[in-house]
């Protein structure tokens, strides 16, 4: 019979505060502290993010996918998983998301929205100058720092930052696509 009487305690107790949204003291509560606990005031929580946009949600779907190919090996004009090249990745990535890009890289560097390198997100492309002058190699922006690119005949799929001495002096620009 005491251990009905401790559970029924128990019960009451736990519905009254998930009904009520008491605070069991001594915790601090968004009012301040318990009164002469002395504990300091709960921090605020952090106010939710905004939901993404449509554009921003695809970008982030485009990275999620060139993602997945991290560790694929590079093959020169290679645009499947048995193996990429820089734009062959691109155009594969994009035409899994509906959205028929060109197949070179120079061809790349002409389509959709010119963007700020201040202003990259996830799913924009970022070009480079590598091999010949203008846009010879292209990645995929995974946010405003970090790429995914296939970079060369001794690599695979792989995620860089854009601050590295390498890649920072040979940007030559960013393009949103979708």
């Amino acid at each position: 019979m005491q251990r009905i009487g401790l559970l029924v305690a128990i019960c009451a107790v736990s519905a009254a505060c998930a009904s009520t949204g008491a605070v069991p003291q001594p915790f601090p509560s968004p009012r301040g502290p318990a009164a002469g606990s002395g504990a300091p005031a709960a921090p605020a929580a952090p106010s939710p993010a905004p939901p993404l946009t449509a554009e921003a949600a695809l970008g982030h779907r485009i990275a999620a996918t060139a993602l997945a190919f991290r560790g694929v090996r590079y093959r020169n004009g290679g645009a499947n998983p048995d193996g990429f090249d820089c734009s062959g990745l691109v155009a594969y990535v994009f035409s899994r998301h509906g959205h028929a890009v060109p197949r070179q890289t120079s061809a790349q560097f002409t389509v959709g929205l010119q963007v700020d390198r201040s202003a990259l997100r996830a799913g924009d492309l970022v070009f480079f100058s590598t091999v010949a002058p203008g846009a010879s190699h292209v990645g995929i922006a995974l946010d405003d720092d970090e790429f995914v690119h296939a970079p060369s005949s001794q690599g695979v799929v792989r995620v860089e930052r854009l601050t590295t001495a390498y890649w920072r002096t040979r940007f030559v620009g960013a393009r949103r696509v979708n």
